[in-house]
């Protein structure tokens, strides 16, 4: 399983010009780069134009959270960039899950719909106690999951931790893209649930995301090299 995984790299930047150097630094090592809201809402779709043509896969990461026709709208409008995939919250609920691939499918046929579970910011007692869910992460995803599932969503972006349960449960189709993930001996930042790229991938992933491992190595393209080869 490892050899079907896949790396992004998250390119979580402040600057357009941060951005493009490191790309040009990466040189051609790099396939698939995620863009968030931090660069979205600065550039605009000019930034993942920009970085699409140079030649990478984008994972547009916006996270789309609201009425099922807003959202819907939202895809819509989206529909002459050059994404690949698209992120919204499964906390939106079936309806707005529907609606927003509805949309996808007549505007963005090619592009992969990913419905974000728990973020691997929050944990248990994150989730007990200032969101007042009882169940733990785990349950949480997993429900997530299944409501994205029935809404026709194609894949998922949920911890590593929670890759085993959702694939015993719900098979091998579904899309999986990790983020939460640290080479060994990294810095953990602000993520709580984490694995290693290998691990990962022998989970499970179809997709991992990483970002401060390469994006602040001193050797950037190395960095990506081997964690390539560490899925691998």
């Amino acid at each position: 399983m490892p050899s079907n995984c896949t790396l992004i790299t998250a390119l979580d930047f402040k600057t357009r010009e941060e951005t493009l150097t490191f790309l040009d630094k990466t040189g051609g090592a790099l396939q698939w780069a995620k863009v968030g809201l931090q660069l979205f809402t600065r550039y605009g779709p000019k930034i993942v134009e920009e970085i699409a043509a140079r030649g990478l896969n984008i994972f547009l990461d916006l996270k789309l959270h609201d009425i099922p026709n807003t959202v819907a709208s939202a895809v819509q409008s989206l529909s002459e960039l050059p994404i690949r995939m698209l992120t919204l919250h499964a906390s939106g609920g079936h309806e707005m899950l529907q609606a927003a691939r509805e949309a996808q499918t007549k505007h963005l046929p090619e592009t992969i719909l990913l419905g974000v579970t728990v973020l691997t910011s929050m944990d248990d007692k994150a989730l007990k106690e200032e969101l007042g869910i009882p169940s733990s992460s785990k349950e949480q995803v997993l429900r997530l999951a299944k409501l994205c599932v029935d809404a026709g969503v194609q894949g998922l972006v949920c911890s590593p931790l929670e890759v085993p349960t959702i694939r015993e449960s719900l098979g091998n189709a579904l899309q999986l893209v990790i983020p939460g993930i640290r080479p060994q001996g990294s810095n953990t930042n602000e993520q709580k649930r984490i694995m290693t790229p290998k691990d990962a991938a022998t989970a499970g992933a179809s997709y991992i995301v990483v970002g401060r491992p390469i994006t602040q190595a001193e050797n950037p393209k190395a960095a990506a090299q081997a964690i390539l080869e560490d899925i691998r």
